[in-house]
């Protein structure tokens, strides 16, 4: 098992406020929009840095994403900023109908996704955006393991022509990847080359797939981990490569499991080469207020849950 090591914890949000800032810097069609959450985003330095090019627009988040819309049309690339829930299911007519049918160029930036919001509680947390916005024609969807990661995703989609929905979160997780780490649209990263098992992680799950297969390794499995940032498009190539070796998979994603990565990658296996498939995930269930920490652990989406899930699906081959 290849070695992962961190010396600090940072929240992705951060990592969305500096590359946005880097990626500002290098694009003067580059601006930003926020629903009232300026800081909550950390879109703080790109306001102070150019004011003329940001937008407060108030909590009005389906005014945001008209805007966002029009903008494009002359030439700008808008990054809008506001909570996944607010991003996702409150304007979701707004996006389907004015940036995805249009394929208008709007990143769509979406802070305190999923079940670690924490004590907000369910009315705040959003567990169904990937599956929403996946299902948009041309929307890719974008959920990175860390701060590194999250900061390489915002400058790489200021690049990218078309409609993008970029997910991220409030609370500090161990920063595994450096800038020096590729990242590239639509490719997976392999984190530990394995026989017995394919692991499938995104977002936060990526750190706790790793623990599983340091928990693994002890019990003499031998775990593939993959890192899976870009949910569409889906590296497929790189899912049936690593299948085709291990005979089975297990998917891990902070969302539901209905919707999400790993009906992509059941999807994926079921047209190509099936195989036995386990899926750790939130089981068709709202959330509740907790620390993000009792969350995670309530709700099955830890390193143990991982590798009980690797264990039944072993013995499914």
């Amino acid at each position: 098992m290849k070695k992962y090591t961190y010396t600090e914890k940072k929240d992705t949000r951060s990592g969305f406020g500096v590359g946005l800032h880097e990626a500002a810097k290098k694009n003067d069609n580059i601006v930003g929009l926020c629903a009232d959450l300026t800081g909550s985003l950390k879109m703080n330095a790109f306001q102070n840095e150019f004011p003329e090019r940001f937008f407060q627009t108030g909590i009005s988040e389906a005014n945001m994403i008209g805007i966002a819309a029009g903008m494009t049309i002359g030439g700008k690339i808008p990054f809008t900023g506001t909570f996944a829930n607010f991003s996702t299911g409150r304007v979701y007519d707004q996006i389907r109908q004015s940036i995805a049918y249009s394929h208008k160029n709007v990143k769509i930036c979406a802070s305190h996704a999923g079940l670690t919001l924490g004590e907000d509680g369910a009315t705040h947390q959003i567990l169904e955006d990937i599956g929403m916005m996946k299902m948009l024609p041309g929307m890719v969807v974008i959920n990175p393991c860390d701060f590194n990661q999250t900061k390489q995703a915002t400058m790489a989609i200021a690049e990218y022509e078309g409609p993008v929905y970029l997910r991220f979160g409030r609370p500090s997780i161990p920063v595994f990847t450096t800038d020096e780490t590729p990242f590239e649209i639509g490719k997976a990263l392999m984190i530990n080359e394995g026989k017995d098992v394919t692991i499938i992680a995104t977002g936060h799950m990526v750190w706790e797939a790793i623990q599983a297969g340091e928990k693994l390794e002890a019990m003499g499995i031998d775990a593939e981990i993959i890192n899976i940032h870009t949910i569409k498009p889906l590296d497929e190539e790189a899912i049936l490569k690593s299948v085709a070796k291990t005979g089975c998979v297990v998917t891990a994603e902070e969302h539901n499991i209905l919707g999400g990565l790993g009906e992509s990658v059941a999807r994926t296996l079921a047209v190509n080469t099936p195989a036995p498939q386990e899926f750790v995930g939130t089981q068709d269930t709202f959330g509740e207020s907790g620390t993000p920490a009792e969350l995670m652990l309530k709700y099955g989406l830890s390193s143990d849950s991982i590798v009980e899930k690797v264990k039944k699906v072993m013995a499914r081959k």
